[in-house]
């Protein structure tokens, strides 16, 4: 089983699923970091795991359609089976979505069907709302809105400054998503298995 994870930024979900692959305390291989940001600190993190690391913009390519196929190739370049989305802002296309239907899961700050999309942390803390959460998702062709697999609220404190509140929804994610992708690629391996 070889997974890409897709990145956009500093990259701490993606050091932690790195060092639990490495560890085999999840089944199967990073085989690609993709990143769309050619100075996002995710990629040293990457290469201090030696996992392969691709970056390129959708400006280089000439536009989403290429951009898209040219990452496409790469998924095919390097046999990926699976893709994790650790903190990539870009919306998954048609392309990728046609190849890798219900085999790609995204991590989103809050508790979803509330505050998809971007500062999601920053409008729950703004609407002064008594908690938020984490959310596991499956990817669809919609704005954070496939299929649920996991999700855990986070209490939003009276005390809290932003800062805060983002540091307690962090430790959320870096927990959840880990566990969340041990338990669902060997489900996925095992079907794969059945299917063949």
């Amino acid at each position: 089983m070889k997974v890409a994870i897709f990145a956009s930024g500093n990259g701490t979900n993606f050091e932690i699923l790195a060092k639990k692959f490495a560890n085999n305390e999840i089944m199967g291989q990073i085989g690609l970091l993709f990143c769309d940001h050619p100075d996002a600190h995710v990629i040293a993190r990457a290469q201090k795991y030696h996992i392969p690391v691709k970056t390129f913009t959708v400006k280089e390519c000439g536009g989403k359609r290429l951009y898209e196929e040219k990452i496409m190739k790469l998924l095919q370049k390097f046999q990926i089976d699976f893709i994790i989305l650790a903190g990539y802002l870009r919306v998954i296309g048609p392309t990728i979505l046609a190849n890798y239907d219900g085999r790609i899961v995204n991590l989103h700050p809050a508790f979803l069907p509330e505050y998809p999309g971007l500062h999601s942390i920053e409008r729950a803390f703004a609407d002064k709302r008594q908690q938020t959460g984490v959310t596991v998702h499956f990817v669809d062709a919609g704005l954070d809105s496939g299929p649920i697999i996991a999700q855990e609220h986070v209490p939003i404190l009276a005390t809290d400054s932003l800062e805060t509140l983002e540091q307690r929804v962090h430790e959320c994610e870096h927990r959840l998503y880990p566990q969340v992708i041990k338990e669902l690629l060997p489900q996925f391996n095992q079907k794969e298995h059945n299917n063949q």
